[in-house]
């Protein structure tokens, strides 16, 4: 009886199964209508599946019976569109036409200005780098990426890491903002990068010019402001994966991003890994304080490293509210170059050519972890924005434990350690009085807790509190002329906590003796600012001509490594000695922007005129310490003119050409180094650019050809003990196509890279390595490929 009833269920299941194969699918292209041409992310919605359609405007309804089945297909823009279809004994191909949605003239009076109109309108100088700029120039980290935009530039530390620098100024004058919220870490140091992931990211506004008002302090010379990323459309799953290869550090990464919703609640999550080597400079020596540093191979020793990010996000879409939960965590290993460490490596042990991948002494690590919440919600005339953060940044230098002075030798290689936790909340409420009035009323919190270890002391632990209150005013005179005024008022303070050397130094005291004492380097010490910033500006539009003048007000409150630091950096071979007394840095600026643009031809102009009554800066003296020179930190009136001019023109439909030059003047007008310059100005540059589009060539699809010639000139105007640039000509060069290997889904992104085509020596006046006289990176292929699915 038992093998009869086995044998009769092992009958069902196979007569099953021969069933449950005989599946059929509907295969289909969604269609604009009117021009006939496909439409992406069109949802095809029905009870046994749903689908996405691809750039093809092709979708696919898999594993059907045999049946009538009824879908809805539907797209933002579309009149939506009901579809009965009946499986018989074959599948189906089916194309299927939308209608585009008709909208009343009110509709488009209040809701159908473009980003790009709503851009003119605001007299504010920007520009907005998209997602597609961003993967066409993508470099070794997203500031290096960003610095072909006018006006950017970096200062770069090694291969891997950089900061970024807007018109001349950078470190904490420029504010990075991510999903809302100010990236805090510990970008005041020279060689301290951004941890900043720049896989996934979609869209970058990047304001030129004091913008303290919307952003408070840190924003007096400009914003890199990395916006959300746009929330997927219902009952949609799609993702990709970046994989990338470059020849000059042997570097491989890999990048996998996911993205998918059902009706109200999405997610996406991405995992990042880069490991790169040592790498490689036009140069077999470096010649820095007359002694020779031979280079095996053309390594730049010690600057491999390695990189791994996580990030995750929850988000809801309501009636009336979207939010949306981000955590992140970006972990980073970096060498620095043998010799940028002071110049112990003469009497170093360590073998820094046995291989050109491992990180010895010295090297940092970071890990910076961030979550973010970003709530909007709809009250009627209304719509309030609500932005959370907590971030904790964890940086450890590690170097050779050397005796300096009467500082014994040190018992582990742990130099410093920086922890510091920064807890953010924004709000604002963005409100019509009428139709001609964009008002917003805001409101900036921010605490940040600073602590210290290591056996090397430069700042001190600190506590920071900041608050600030502002409104605006986009006012409509007519359709072409806007007006923006803007009020703000921060306060904050810094609270230092004192600090006591962990080794006795012996002192002269006024008798003639001498004592062993533990030296205290900082004190507690509690300093309030309270400043205001004020924007005002027109934006009028003529034909095809934009217009824009801005005057601007803006501060920035002084660092605790401003105030109260004191040791010796040496990674810059230099004593620093902070300066309680300091006041807030203030800016006025005044901005133009003109901008014409047609079909085929677009130029524009961006002049600025720049003021401080304050500025902040680190000047040597005659002092020393330990044979190292004092820098003690004071303050200037300086003079700041410049600007930028950008134009493109479409020669065919195949040819684009592209130019773009960038200057800023700087003078200090009082102070000790009255008539000189600022540090890390950039010099007079320009880049040219071809961009080909060719036909369709064997396998490869919408292949483009692009090659950029950027053209420096030399830097003269310098601030001691700065050393003179000269100039130089890179010419890099880019293939750009798509490849159809996967059937019926989206292509693959093929991009190539040549930099620096003819292995160019030259030396970026901006880079943290120009200090000790290393050029920058020679030839390098890069090879990368974006799957998506």
């Amino acid at each position: 009886m038992f093998k009869f009833l086995l044998s009769l269920i092992l009958f069902c299941s196979i007569c099953f199964n021969i069933t449950a194969q005989k599946t059929y699918q509907i295969n289909g292209t969604v269609l604009n209508a009117k021009t006939l041409k496909p439409i992406e992310g069109a949802n095809v919605i029905g009870k046994k599946g749903y689908a996405i359609s691809s750039k093809k405007g092709e979708f696919k309804l898999n594993n059907l019976i045999k049946g009538t089945y009824s879908f809805k297909v539907s797209h933002v823009g579309f009149i939506d569109k009901t579809i009965s279809e009946t499986i018989n004994s074959e599948s189906k191909e089916l194309t299927i036409y939308l209608n585009e949605a008709t909208t009343t003239l009110n509709e488009i009076k209040v809701l159908g200005k473009s980003k790009q109109r709503k851009l003119k309108e605001t007299p504010i100088v920007s520009q907005v780098v998209s997602k597609e700029f961003l993967k066409s120039n993508r470099e070794n980290s997203l500031m290096q990426t960003l610095s072909k935009i006018p006006g950017v530039s970096t200062i770069n530390i090694g291969s891997g890491q950089s900061k970024p620098v807007i018109r001349g100024l950078g470190f904490n004058r420029v504010a990075v903002v991510q999903n809302g919220i100010k990236h805090e870490a510990q970008q005041w140091g020279n060689d301290h990068g951004l941890e900043i992931d720049q896989h996934g990211i979609e869209n970058i506004q990047i304001i030129k010019g004091p913008a303290s008002l919307l952003y408070g302090s840190d924003a007096i010379a400009g914003v890199v402001d990395i916006q959300p990323n746009k929330i997927p459309l219902p009952n949609s799953t799609k993702g990709e994966v970046n994989i990338l290869a470059e020849t000059n550090n042997d570097l491989l990464g890999i990048s996998a991003g996911i993205s998918t919703r059902k009706q109200n609640w999405f997610y996406r999550g991405r995992l990042t890994y880069r490991d790169y080597a040592d790498y490689k400079v036009p140069a077999d020596q470096i010649n820095y304080e007359n002694y020779i540093f031979n280079l095996h191979d053309n390594n730049l020793r010690n600057t491999a490293g390695n990189e791994a990010d996580a990030s995750f996000s929850i988000g809801f879409v309501g009636e009336n509210i979207t939010t949306e939960t981000v955590f992140s965590n970006v972990n980073a290993k970096n060498g620095f170059f043998a010799n940028a460490h002071g110049l112990e490596v003469r009497t170093s042990s360590i073998d820094y050519d046995r291989s050109n991948r491992d990180v010895d002494l010295p090297f940092h690590k970071v890990n910076h972890f961030k979550i973010t919440n970003n709530t909007t919600v709809n009250l009627d005339n209304h719509t309030l924005h609500f932005d959370f953060g907590f971030q904790k940044n964890h940086r450890e230098k590690h170097s050779e434990p050397v005796p300096h002075g009467f500082m014994p030798t040190p018992p582990n290689p742990v130099e410093r350690i920086f922890k510091k936790n920064t807890f953010t909340f924004n709000a604002r409420d963005a409100f019509k009085p009428n139709y001609k009035h964009d008002m917003v009323v805001g409101l900036n919190v921010e605490y940040q807790d600073n602590n210290i270890g290591g056996w090397g002391f430069l700042i001190p632990e600190y506590n920071r509190f900041t608050v600030g209150a502002f409104t605006y005013d986009q006012f409509e005179i007519n359709s072409n002329l806007h007006f923006l005024g803007g009020l703000r008022y921060d306060y904050g303070f810094v609270d230092t906590k004192a600090y006591f050397d962990w080794f006795q130094s012996r002192v002269n005291n006024n008798d003639g003796s001498t004592s062993n004492v533990f030296l205290q380097r900082s004190k507690n010490k509690t300093v309030n600012f309270g400043n205001l910033s004020a924007s005002f500006g027109l934006s009028y539009i003529h034909n095809k001509t934009t217009y824009k003048v801005n005057v601007g007000r803006s501060f920035r409150m002084p660092l605790s490594s401003e105030l109260a630091s004191d040791g010796v950096n040496y990674h810059m071979y230099r004593y620093e000695r902070g300066n309680i007394n300091l006041d807030p840095e203030v800016s006025y600026q005044l901005d133009l922007d003109i901008e014409h643009s047609n079909d085929r031809f677009s130029i524009g102009v961006s002049p600025f005129v720049n003021i401080f009554d304050n500025y902040i800066y680190l000047n040597p003296t005659p002092n020393y310490y330990e044979t190292l020179q004092i820098y003690e930190y004071t303050q200037a009136k300086v003079f700041r003119v410049g600007g930028e001019l950008r134009a493109s023109a479409a020669v065919s439909k195949q040819l684009l050409l592209n130019a773009s030059l960038e200057y800023v003047y700087s003078r200090q007008t009082s102070g000790q180094k009255e008539g000189f310059t600022l540090p890390f100005s950039p010099p007079l540059s320009t880049v040219l650019s071809v961009n080909y589009k060719l036909e369709n060539l064997f396998f490869f699809k919408n292949p483009q050809f692009i090659a950029d010639l950027r053209v420096t000139a030399a830097q003269e105007e310098i601030v001691p003990p700065e050393e003179k640039t000269a100039g130089y000509q890179v010419l890099n060069m880019s293939f750009l196509a798509d490849l159809d290997v996967f059937k019926n889904n989206n292509p693959v992104e093929m991009r190539v890279k040549l930099n620096n085509v003819f292995d160019t020596k030259y030396f970026n006046h901006t880079s943290f390595y120009r200090l000790i006289d290393v050029p920058e990176a020679g030839r390098n292929v890069s090879v990368s490929f974006t799957i998506p699915f």
